[in-house]
C-alpha cells in the first residue's frame, strides 16, 4: 500500500491554500523598502534610509504569545493574537530606543487550517500597517505528533533600528529619577496559564459566560488586544531623554524593571498609585493568589514604564495627554539594593 505525505498527517494543497489566503494581507503591508515578493527564499529590506543615520544600530526581539492561543482556539476568534504578536514584538525594542522596521512570523500546528492562518495574519498586518512595518517573510508548518490536535502555536522576529548614542540601557538611571506608567489592556500577553487555571479549573466559568465586572465575556476580556507603545516612545524620545524604558510582561513589574537598574539603585512603587484592572482583582479573588504572585505574573494595569529624570517629568506628562496617553507617577528611583519594592 503507497503512503502519501498526507497520510502522514502534512497536507500540502493546504499549506498552498493558507499562502494563497494570506498574500493579500502580507503585501498589504508592504512598502518601498520591500524588494521581495511572497514566496521568495527569504525577504528583503532595503537598507537606503538606513544609510542616513550617523551610527545606525539594528535592534531584533523574538517573542510569542503564550498559552493565549488556547484562549483564540476556545473563541474560534484568532485575529487578535496576530495583533497581539506584532504589538508586543514591537514594544520589546522600543524599549531599546528602537523603530521598528519590518517583521517576520512563524505559525505552527498539528493540522493546518487555512482559515485559522488567514485570520492571524489579518491581525498581523492590521498591527504591522497601523504602525509601518513590513511583514517581509514567514514560514508555516504542520506538525502532527508535536502539537495536540488542535493546538497552534505562533512567534514573531522583529527587527528595527536606533542611533547608537540614543540606545535607551539603563545606564543613565539614577536616584531621584521619576518612574511614569502607561496604562495595559487587560492582561496582554503574559500570565495566561495562571488565568486559565484560575477561571477555567477553579471557577468553571465559560469564554461566553458574561462577567458584570468586566462588562464583557470572558473570552472578550482575555482577548483584548496587547496595546502598542512604540509610536507614543518615539514621539517621547523627540522632546526629552528617557533614562529607561521597562515592557511590563512576564515577570510583572518586579523583574521587568529591575532588569534595568544600575547597581546601588532601588524603584519604589506606590501601589496605591497603580490602575489595577477588574481582571486581575478577580482572578487574585477566586484563586486567592498571593499578592507578590500576582505583581509577578501579570502587568497590574500597567502595561509600559517610563524612567525619566525630575526634570523632564511634567514635558513628558503634556505630551502624553496631548496623544491622549495619561501619565501615572508610580513612583521614583531611590539608593539601595538593587530591585524593586512595591508598598
Amino acid at each position: 500500500m503507497a503512503i502519501t505525505y498526507k497520510d502522514a498527517g502534512v497536507d500540502i494543497n493546504a499549506g498552498n491554500e493558507a499562502v494563497k489566503r494570506m498574500a493579500g494581507h502580507v503585501r498589504s503591508t508592504f512598502n518601498r523598502n520591500v524588494l521581495l515578493d511572497i514566496g521568495a527564499f527569504g525577504g528583503a529590506f532595503s537598507a537606503t534610509e538606513i544609510k542616513k543615520m550617523k551610527f545606525p544600530v539594528l535592534i531584533s526581539s523574538i517573542d510569542g504569545v503564550g498559552t493565549k492561543t488556547k484562549i483564540a482556539a476556545l473563541c474560534n476568534k484568532w485575529d487578535t493574537i496576530g495583533i497581539d504578536l506584532v504589538n508586543h514584538s514591537c514594544n520589546d525594542i522600543s524599549a531599546c530606543g528602537a523603530k521598528p522596521l519590518f517583521f517576520l512570523d512563524y505559525i505552527a500546528s498539528s493540522k493546518l487550517s487555512p482559515e485559522v492562518v488567514e485570520h492571524i495574519i489579518s491581525g498581523m498586518a492590521k498591527a504591522c500597517r497601523e504602525s509601518n512595518i513590513a511583514l517581509v517573510a514567514g514560514e508555516t508548518a504542520e506538525m502532527p505528533g508535536v502539537y495536540l490536535e488542535n493546538e497552534t502555536d505562533l512567534a514573531g522576529c522583529i527587527v528595527g533600528v536606533v542611533e547608537k548614542e540614543r540606545i535607551i540601557t539603563g545606564g543613565k538611571i539614577a536616584s531621584g529619577d521619576a518612574l511614569i506608567g502607561l496604562k495595559s489592556n487587560g492582561l496582554h500577553t503574559n500570565g495566561y496559564s495562571l488565568a486559565r487555571k484560575v477561571f477555567f479549573e477553579i471557577a468553571k466559568i465559560g469564554v461566553n459566560e458574561r462577567i458584570d465586572e468586566f462588562n464583557s465575556t470572558l473570552g472578550e476580556e482575555l482577548l483584548r488586544t496587547h496595546r502598542n507603545y512604540s509610536s507614543t516612545i518615539q514621539e517621547l524620545m523627540g522632546i526629552a531623554e528617557l533614562h529607561g524604558i521597562a515592557h511590563i510582561t512576564g515577570g510583572g513589574l518586579y523583574d521587568n524593571i529591575e532588569r534595568l537598574l544600575p547597581e546601588g539603585l532601588c524603584a519604589k512603587i506606590e501601589k496605591s498609585k497603580i490602575p489595577i484592572a477588574p481582571v486581575f482583582r478577580k482572578i487574585q479573588q477566586i484563586g486567592n493568589v498571593p499578592e507578590r504572585d500576582m505583581f509577578r505574573t501579570f502587568n497590574m494595569g500597567i502595561g509600559l514604564a517610563l524612567i525619566v529624570a525630575e526634570h523632564e517629568k511634567e514635558k513628558i506628562a503634556k505630551k502624553l495627554k496631548a496623544l491622549n496617553e495619561e501619565a501615572i507617577e508610580i513612583g521614583r528611583i531611590a539608593k539601595g539594593n538593587r530591585g524593586v519594592e512595591i508598598n
